[in-house]
């Protein structure tokens, strides 16, 4: 029996949520069973109420507002202890492409991969703009350079996860996850693939970031932090050269 978690992450979003739950897949070959999961993540509407009157089989409700990496983490726990053999993070904000969910499980499904991707192809995606392609062009290789391979889509977290590999990475910012998790999956090892996908068009602004340059700014924070923690005497020793 195979048991799927479709998680979604949500802040204020009664508009979007009942358009991103109508995308989902009800069934996929393969898998017994499709729950669904919403961590409402200090919302201030009624996107509580809004998942409740969906039908969604689980509803995690923080009273403030704690940060996308938080929310992320609570969902995959929360997951796990529902049995889940394989959980798939998706936005709520109706960016990514539902109708995918069952490519993106497909090599976990057929012991291919335990981490596989929605690759947005940043370069190429008609609804970035050019600025915004620059931008994901330099984190793309950024995050490749840490990660030590190449990395197509850095931030894209249109994701599934095998209970395997949600065992071994953690979250270690609050902020998001999508960085810090990706970075420790190559530094683990894992078997990770990427899928190819098209996004819907923007609903709404970001509300994970003001601007792009606090988007940069706490992203190459993660970075840091997450390579010092997997290369420490790179680091150290390059910190050492003056005092020597």
């Amino acid at each position: 029996m195979v048991k799927l978690i479709i998680q979604i992450p949500c802040k204020n979003e009664e508009a979007t949520l009942p358009v991103t739950f109508a995308d989902l897949p009800k069934h996929i070959h393969g898998i017994d069973t499709i729950e669904y999961l919403v961590i409402d993540d200090g919302s201030t509407d009624n996107t509580y109420q809004v998942a409740k009157k969906l039908g969604i089989h689980h509803v995690i409700q923080f009273k403030a507002n704690r940060g996308l990496g938080i929310a992320f983490h609570h969902g995959v726990m929360q997951s796990l202890m529902l049995g889940a053999d394989i959980v798939v993070n998706t936005d709520a904000d109706n960016q990514y492409p539902g109708d995918k969910i069952a490519e993106l499980v497909r090599p976990i499904l057929e012991w291919k991969a335990e981490m596989v991707i929605g690759d947005r192809r940043p370069g190429l995606n008609k609804h970035f703009s050019p600025f915004k392609r620059f931008m994901q062009r330099v984190g793309n290789k950024v995050v490749s350079f840490v990660a030590g391979t190449r990395i197509p889509d850095s931030v894209s977290g249109f994701r599934a996860y095998s209970r395997e590999a949600l065992y071994e990475i953690n979250v270690t910012s609050r902020f998001s996850y999508v960085i810090d998790t990706l970075i420790q999956a190559y530094k683990k090892w894992l078997s990770i693939k990427w899928v190819p996908i098209e996004t819907h068009a923007a609903t709404r602004p970001s509300r994970l970031f003001r601007n792009i340059w606090e988007h940069i700014g706490k992203s190459m924070v993660n970075i840091l932090k997450v390579y010092i923690l997997y290369e420490p005497l790179k680091v150290f020793f390059v910190l050492s050269l003056p005092s020597l």
